[in-house]
């Protein structure tokens, strides 16, 4: 029983050892052990000669562009002059004259308050100045400036008992002299004389203080007329009412706010500018821009302010653009979105995007020398319908693959079929 055992373990080992030889055969056959065809030694066209077999490319050549530099910009539009307009007097307001987006100009009356009060304070005033114009003189329509001070009549007065008393001072002198006049009447000449010059003295005083007076007291009748003018509130510049903070019957005191007005031609586009083009952006260059309720209009302007200083936490500077609004299509508070147009660049070497192969971020071009592929990396600027600006990596007069770029490689050989026919060869637009 073992022998029989041990023969049969045999044979399985020869049957398993024959399986693995035939095995090994088939492999060696499917990797080329087997003879080879006709023709395909390392030399045959079935070699490293089918390997290298030329890839069909259309081919360009760098252009030279017109290219019209620009800076995006985005920012507000806002009045170029706005004012709330308030009353100067107290008082109740009798009418409003203007509604909500009402068109005014300067001088314009917007709303009157009730002027009984005012015009009783007139008259008070004109009073107590025609009663100053008198004492001094003066009727108010032929005489307007007070004459002289020796020319009033109270001091013509003071003036004539001074005199008197002098002069009779003069005679008491002489009769005491003679011993025929008592000296107590002496002594009363004297003092007739003292009282006179400080009743003299009292009328020039008095007389320069109803000058005073009378001055004061014009222009308390100036101002009387003023507040009357006033009740009449007059908007201080002309646009359209953008408030209305009012209403007829109401009571408001000096300094209520009764409207607010928007000048609405010209707007200012204001918006700030990145740091990097400062030296560039400057007073009067032109602006287009659209807003969202004119999504297929194009406004145009011109950069009016530059701010001198960069914000410190933006890295930004200011400036503001004047916008022609005659057409009143623009209102403040639009958002904007346009471009300031720089300068324009001649001679700006370009290439069709579709010579570009871009990877990772990296760019590049595969340039044609002898029949064969270079792969040559660029720097990328702008671009301008189908064509890109090339900033660094070609020299202008090299010959470009711009069709299967995906199959070639360096050194890969290529047969050019044609050139490529370039669009927009003056391009007009682009960024800074």
């Amino acid at each position: 029983m073992k022998n029989t055992v041990t023969k049969w373990a045999d044979r399985r080992r020869i049957r398993l050892s024959a399986g693995i030889l035939i095995l090994f055969a088939v492999f060696a056959a499917g990797c080329g052990g087997g003879s080879a065809p006709a023709g395909g030694g390392p030399g045959g066209p079935g070699g490293r000669q089918a390997a290298a077999q030329a890839v069909s490319v259309e081919s360009t050549t760098p252009a030279k562009i017109s290219l019209q530099r620009e800076v995006e910009l985005a920012g507000s539009l806002v009045s170029s002059d706005q004012a709330r307009v308030s009353s100067e007097v107290s008082g109740i307001v009798r009418r409003v004259l203007v509604e909500l987006g009402q068109e005014v100009t300067a001088g314009q009356i917007v709303a009157e308050l009730d002027t009984r009060e005012l015009e009783l304070s007139l008259q008070r005033a004109e009073s107590q100045l025609r009663q100053t114009e008198a004492q001094l003189g003066i009727d108010g329509v032929k005489i307007k400036e007070p004459p002289p001070d020796d020319q009033i009549s109270s001091v013509r007065l003071a003036i004539a008992n001074r005199d008197d008393a002098a002069a009779q001072l003069r005679r008491a002198e002489r009769l005491r002299e003679q011993n025929l006049l008592p000296q107590a009447d002496l002594d009363t000449a004297e003092t007739r004389v003292k009282v006179t010059e400080a009743n003299y003295r009292t009328a020039l005083e008095t007389v320069q203080s109803l000058k005073a007076t009378l001055q004061d007291r014009r222009h308390a009748v100036e101002q009387a007329q003023k507040k009357l003018s006033d009740a009449n509130i007059r908007a201080s510049i002309s646009g359209q009412i953008s408030e209305r903070l009012v209403n007829q019957g109401e009571f408001i005191r000096e300094n209520t706010p009764v409207v607010s007005i928007v000048k609405l031609d010209p707007l200012k586009l204001q918006t700030s500018v990145q740091e990097r083009y400062a030296g560039i952006v400057n007073s009067g260059l032109p602006v287009e821009f659209s807003v969202e309720s004119s999504p297929d209009r194009t406004f145009t302007a011109r950069v009016a302010f530059v701010s001198p200083a960069v914000d410190a936490a933006t890295r930004t500077f200011p400036i503001e653009v004047l916008v022609d609004n005659g057409h009143r299509l623009l209102k403040p508070g639009f958002f904007a979105k346009g471009v300031i147009y720089t300068h324009l660049d001649e001679g700006v070497l370009a290439i069709p995007d579709l010579a570009i192969s871009t990877l990772a971020g990296v760019s590049n071009v595969y340039v044609i020398e002898s029949g064969k592929i270079r792969r040559q990396p660029v720097t990328l600027g702008v671009r301008v319908g189908n064509l890109v600006e090339i900033l660094s990596g070609l020299k202008g007069n090299e010959q470009l693959a711009a069709s299967n770029l995906t199959t070639l490689a360096e050194g890969v050989p290529v047969n050019v079929l044609g050139a490529l026919q370039l669009s927009g060869e003056h391009a007009d637009g682009g960024a800074q």
